[in-house]
């Protein structure tokens, strides 16, 4: 049957129409510059639509604990989140869904920015019923996946380059953050510094117009308790400058406890591949005790930092089994301390059983407890008079810093949610800290580490970035003729005149036992009596260099760095599959380089 022609297509189809005829009549800056407007409008009001569903379920989960009484629903709700995201993803998303910022790193460094058409709302929909419910997770990471994936398909749809489609989808990312902080400056930092760590000057134009208008749309379209913001605070005391080299430093081994404990969890998961159902099950279980004795724990866990930063921390203890000791300052503390500590495993327990979310607004919940607890101690103690709101907003920039390996976004970001940049000095102060901190540690940040390890992106490093993007096996040239060992040196001498190859592999079964270089064999070559009575064996080299297809490119020119030749045989599991010439890697760098610089 033919497809309807509903309304709504008809008007898809006439926008569509208006684009491309503006495509045609704008000049490229220009049609650029609209459709960093249009993928921001897009993504903003998505955020919308995420951060008000899951507003409005916290308030309901809260409304029933406090009125109905019923206390037990803050631990069903993430059961049913998780449980739910899971059917979604199996039913409806061809059972996968890719999570996690590093989703666009990825995306950018191997796959030209291409994103799966998708993305644009699968996200929405898994993340708001996993966090929306209770998954102790934040919305920001499916956020970015989101604006990336408007970006890359608008890109694709009107059949941009391959830079502007780069361009855009850090468009989408900007817009993404700026819109559910209302923190514009923000966005562009985070794409600047997460997504393009390699940028000039022109591409900030068009990242700068996404990340307003995102800012614009939510700042309008938003409640104000919906967005996380905060009054203005306390005017930095230079006195208190130690204790923030403090907090830096806490922040930074924080941190790194906090990744490393999530991957653990992630990969305690990750081996339950095959049981989708009991995992959730199991790891929503886990979830939900978790916030029975933690109710903090629940979803993105915003209004905590609230009230922390109004210091109204014995707020937090209602509804708990703590509620009774609530007025014992001690007894807070330790209660901030263990959840925390807990948040990277509720975090891990989420996305690891089945859920959809990311860990930027776990940053910064764990950095608004830490920079609480350190000022709070330090007053009970008596050693000073630390502001303690100061410290909970400083703390999450500590945080975010060390943990995404991005500094400035965590200084505007802070700066722009409490609506002035007096506490600057201490946000530089403790983001760099942390920052240094966690690199001694922890090379790449939370979401490049695992993608590093598999040799997939390495954002950090342009040009181990470019490597990685190409394909080793594509470069080899499998036509090269071959000899066994039984050959002769008239045999060597034949493939060399008759062809333009530089070397010949030597193969026993299909394994590499041998290679003659023409370099090598010059002067057996023009001298008859050699060729007719010297053995092959004497003119040929032990293959103790050679280049495996499985170790990638990087691995190759360090190979030819200490072999000195300009080609080398290629393996592929230990059998021979061609050669490789170094001039046909440094060509193929050139041309991938020219291709992601972005103008």
């Amino acid at each position: 049957m033919p497809s309807r022609n509903t309304p709504i297509k008809r008007l898809f189809r006439r926008i569509e129409e208006m684009i491309f005829l503006l495509k045609g009549l704008l000049e490229e800056r220009h049609f650029i510059y609209f459709s960093a407007v249009a993928i921001a409008i897009s993504c903003a009001l998505a955020v919308i639509l995420l951060k008000n569903f899951a507003h409005y379920v916290f308030l309901l989960a809260n409304y029933i604990n406090a009125y109905l009484k019923l206390p037990y629903i803050n631990s069903l709700l993430p059961i049913a989140g998780i449980l739910l995201t899971v059917f979604v993803i199996r039913t409806f998303l061809g059972g996968t869904i890719e999570k996690g910022s590093s989703r666009i790193l990825f995306a950018v460094a191997r796959r030209g920015g291409i994103m799966p058409r998708k993305q644009m709302y699968a996200q929405i929909v898994t993340s708001s019923l996993t966090v929306g419910l209770g998954g102790s997770a934040g919305l920001e990471s499916p956020i970015t996946i989101t604006g990336a994936a408007f970006g890359s398909n608008f890109a694709q749809r009107y059949r941009l380059s391959q830079k502007d489609r780069i361009l855009l989808l850090a468009c989408g990312v900007a817009a993404g953050i700026g819109a559910a902080f209302n923190a514009p400056i923000a966005g562009v930092l985070f794409a600047i510094e997460v997504v393009l760590t390699d940028v000039t000057i022109s591409a900030f134009v068009p990242i700068i117009i996404s990340a307003a208008t995102g800012a614009l749309v939510s700042d309008v379209l938003l409640e104000e308790g919906v967005l996380l913001s905060f009054g203005q605070q306390t005017d930095f005391n230079f006195s208190n400058v130690p204790y923030y080299v403090l907090l830096g430093v806490l922040a930074g081994l924080v941190s790194v406890y906090h990744a490393r404990q999530f991957r653990k969890v992630e990969h305690f998961f990750g081996r339950m591949k095959n049981k989708v159902y009991k995992r959730a099950l199991f790891g929503a279980s886990l979830l939900a005790i978790l916030i029975f004795f933690f109710p903090t724990l629940f979803g993105e866990g915003y209004e905590s930092i609230r009230l922390l930063a109004e210091q109204k921390p014995e707020q937090l203890l209602v509804n708990t089994i703590f509620e009774k000791v609530s007025s014992n300052q001690w007894v807070i503390i330790v209660f901030l301390g263990v959840t925390a500590l807990l948040k990277a495993f509720a975090t891990g327990i989420t996305l690891g059983s089945g859920g959809n979310g990311g860990n930027f607004a776990p940053s910064l919940f764990v950095g608004s407890y830490l920079g609480f607890l350190l000022a709070k101690v330090v007053n009970l103690l008596g050693i000073g008079n630390l502001p303690l709101s100061n410290f909970t907003l400083v703390g999450m920039a500590g945080i975010l810093s060390g943990l995404f390996h991005a500094p400035l976004t965590a200084i505007f970001l802070i700066g722009e949610i409490t609506g002035g940049y007096n506490l600057m000095v201490p946000l530089m102060i403790v983001s760099s800290i942390s920052f240094a901190v966690s690199r001694q540690f922890e090379t790449y940040s939370m979401d490049v580490t695992p993608l590093a390890a598999k040799g997939q992106v390495f954002t950090s490093d342009k040009d181990r970035n470019i490597l990685s993007r190409i394909d080793l096996l594509a470069l080899v040239d499998k036509n090269y003729q071959t000899l066994s060992a039984d050959a002769s040196m008239q045999d060597v001498v034949t493939i060399f005149t008759e062809s333009t190859q530089k070397a010949i592999a030597i193969l026993e079964r299909h394994q590499l036992r041998g290679v003659v270089y023409f370099d090598r064999v010059r002067q057996h070559i023009f001298n008859t009596y050699r060729v007719r009575f010297q053995p092959l064996s004497e003119a040929v080299s032990p293959p103790d260099h050679f280049i495996a297809v499985e170790e990638g490119v990087e691995k190759a020119l360090h190979v030819f760095d200490r072999a000195g030749l300009d080609c080398l045989p290629v393996t592929s599991n230990e059998h021979y599959v061609g050669f490789i010439s170094k001039a046909a890697i440094l060509e193929s760098y050139r041309k991938c380089l020219r291709e992601m610089v972005i103008e």
